[in-house]
């Protein structure tokens, strides 16, 4: 489908040109301040930036947000799948697979399982049970597994970007007294995927590496045992 056709009536290219650049500037700019600035949260840092130019520039977030998703929503694949790139390079010698596999797996179960057990207890909604099964993995992956399970995809949608910006945010001050790169970077994969994995490659290229293989294995697992256990429940 024609990109133009997802966006408001009358969306000019030079519109998703200014959308897309004003997203790329706030991206850079927020990880120049991050790198300067220690313990400012790069992902964050980008949202306020984006509000800024906004406000600056006298455009309607909704009008911005409609013009800049489809295209961004089109590009979250790719970059997805490029995080084959970083496994790749990947030193395996000397890893503890094993018991790396089986810290993912209960990252997994926890990730999903938890937040629908608290939604359970706070009396929610079916849809909205369901929709906190995908908090712990990327968004694609998060939306696709939602739309085979029958739930909302706009609160699924929700719920994996809030988790992510909050795993994100809080990441360096839990981090204050560990030392080791692979763990940081596993544990912000696995808790904040792709907010976190970009967290992660802030701190070094070991933490975005190991960020991204819990990000990938995490979300390989969650697709598939996810929609059988609710297919089981049903």
């Amino acid at each position: 489908m024609n990109l133009l056709q997802l966006m408001p009536e009358g969306t000019t290219l030079f519109t998703i040109f200014a959308a897309f650049m004003l997203t790329l500037v706030a991206h850079v700019l927020a990880r120049i301040l991050s790198k300067r600035i220690s313990g400012l949260p790069m992902v964050i840092t980008a949202l306020v930036l984006v509000l800024v130019f906004l406000f600056i520039f006298s455009w309607d977030y909704e009008h911005y947000y409609a013009v800049a998703k489809p295209v961004f929503d089109h590009l979250l694949g790719y970059v997805t799948v490029l995080l084959a790139i970083p496994l790749a390079t990947m030193n395996f010698k000397g890893l503890p697979i094993k018991k790396l596999s089986i810290i993912v797996l209960i990252a997994s179960l926890v990730g999903a399982l938890l937040p629908m057990g608290m939604a359970y207890g706070f009396s929610l909604s079916h849809e909205t049970i369901l929709a906190f099964s995908t908090r712990s993995v990327t968004t694609p992956i998060g939306l696709s597994v939602a739309e085979i399970i029958k739930s909302p995809l706009a609160l699924a949608n929700l719920i994996i970007i809030v988790s992510g910006l909050l795993g994100g945010a809080v990441a360096r001050p839990l981090f204050r007294n560990i030392q080791d790169d692979r763990a940081k970077g596993l544990a912000l994969g696995l808790a904040a995927h792709a907010f976190g994995t970009v967290e992660a490659w802030q701190i070094s290229h070991t933490a975005g590496r190991y960020a991204a293989f819990g990000l990938a294995v995490n979300g390989l697992i969650t697709a598939v045992w996810v929609p059988i256990f609710v297919a089981a429940l049903l």
